[in-house]
């Protein structure tokens, strides 16, 4: 059975809207395709979410397992999150790339979320180490690690008690439309900084890491609309919630609640600091266990009642699809922030860095991705606008705040 919170991607995804998300090691030597291949071949079967095709019912959609070999292993030569076409990947959710010095995992969000991902990808590069360093599997077996959990059993619903449905209600926000990018391409910006510089500035506005990135994605945006301030909307920025802290979870399936920061402009001279208050104080009561526990029923209430239960999928479809176009209209961009990943100590010196990039979806064609490793953290802007106005500012911005910053990009910008 699909987890509440992947119900509905399968009604809602296609070749342009892809649902799809990458996970990225940077290792510190060239990736060898046959190696990967092999590490592969050795991890799947013991991951039984990610051993799984996705399968349609009268009601609703559903996973069983796959049992095809792996999906072949594919040197990178497209933008970034497209499309997993599953009749072409052996009917598995998820593929694995390779370039240069990069193993990345794509991931349809029906699977699992970040952090369910983050543990297969971690788990296939101690696998490819293993395989590609001299040595290193005398020494370390090929077995999971002792605090791997594979548990898909959502213990917390144990404590669930249907909620009465409270029809959602949606503000229109504000939306980038500028010109966009075209034949599918899909523009990749990632800035590289320090966590511990990164919390230093944050401090100043005593605002923790979040608020401080999400305040300052809007001030970005607010900066490139002062010209049509009395025509504008909120700019409603979602912020995905990994739930397991909250819970004490060990799901690999998703996990994961949205709240919503909230800025409303007041006018033309509007500063940081007031963006950044305002921002705050939408997000204070909303992450707490309370709302959050509240949030996540509502949830299981929506795909658990009635009308979800008996009435066959093909008259379902375009009713969930209309609630869903209806919903896009409020927001305006996503900050995700899977927060810090570790690694064993064995395998830490062969590791550079990770990252993590979002598909772009409808009604948000901006997103940025966070992602943090050691000291090093990588913020990752997707789009598929055509000007990269907002990102420079963004990271202006961080420069001026005494931040250092070191850009690359996937090339779009420049060709």
């Amino acid at each position: 059975k699909l987890d509440t919170s992947a119900i509905m991607y399968p009604l809602i995804t296609d070749e342009l809207y892809t649902n799809v998300y990458r996970l990225t090691a940077v290792l510190k030597v060239d990736v060898e395709e046959s190696l990967l291949q092999e590490a592969l071949d050795i991890v799947l079967p013991k991951f039984p979410l990610f051993n799984t095709r996705l399968r349609q019912g009268i009601y609703w959609y559903y996973l069983e397992e796959n049992g095809a070999p792996a999906p072949t292993v594919v040197k990178e030569d497209s933008y970034p999150c497209q499309y997993i076409n599953m009749a072409q990947n052996r009917n598995y959710l998820f593929r694995v790339y390779y370039f240069r010095k990069r193993i990345h995992l794509e991931v349809f969000h029906v699977l699992t979320d970040g952090m369910g991902a983050s543990v297969f990808l971690q788990e296939l590069v101690y696998q490819y180490l293993r395989l590609a360093v001299p040595g290193l599997s005398d020494k370390l077996s090929d077995t999971l690690s002792s605090d791997i959990s594979l548990s898909t059993e959502n213990r917390f619903l144990q404590n669930y008690e249907k909620k009465p449905l409270r029809p959602y209600r949606y503000e229109k926000a504000y939306k980038l439309n500028a010109p966009k990018l075209s034949n599918g391409k899909i523009g990749m910006v990632t800035g590289f900084v320090p966590v511990d510089t990164l919390k230093t500035a944050a401090k100043k506005y005593d605002a923790s890491i979040n608020e401080y990135l999400v305040a300052v994605l809007n001030y970005a945006i607010f900066e490139h609309t002062r010209h049509q301030i009395e025509k504008n909307r909120p700019i409603i920025t979602c912020v995905p919630v990994n739930l397991r802290p909250y819970f004490q979870s060990v799901l690999t399936s998703n996990f994961f609640a949205n709240v919503f920061a909230r800025y409303q402009p007041q006018s033309s001279e509007d500063t940081f600091e007031m963006i950044l208050a305002e921002i705050r104080e939408s997000l204070k009561d909303q992450i707490t266990k309370e709302h959050l526990e509240d949030l996540y029923f509502r949830n299981i209430s929506s795909a658990d009642n009635l009308l979800s239960k008996s009435v066959p999928m093909v008259f379902k479809r375009p009713y969930l699809r209309t609630s869903y176009n209806h919903s896009v209209q409020g927001t305006t961009t996503t900050v995700s922030n899977i927060g810090q990943l570790s690694v064993k100590e064995e395998y830490a010196s062969y590791i550079e860095r990770f990252l993590l990039a979002l598909a772009h979806s409808k009604g948000q064609e901006l997103k940025l991705a966070v992602c943090s490793y050691q000291n090093g953290m990588a913020l990752t802007f997707t789009s598929v606008l055509r000007s990269t106005a907002i990102v420079e500012t963004f990271f202006r911005f961080l420069v001026k705040d005494e931040v250092p910053v070191a850009l690359e990009t996937n090339g779009v910008y420049y060709r």
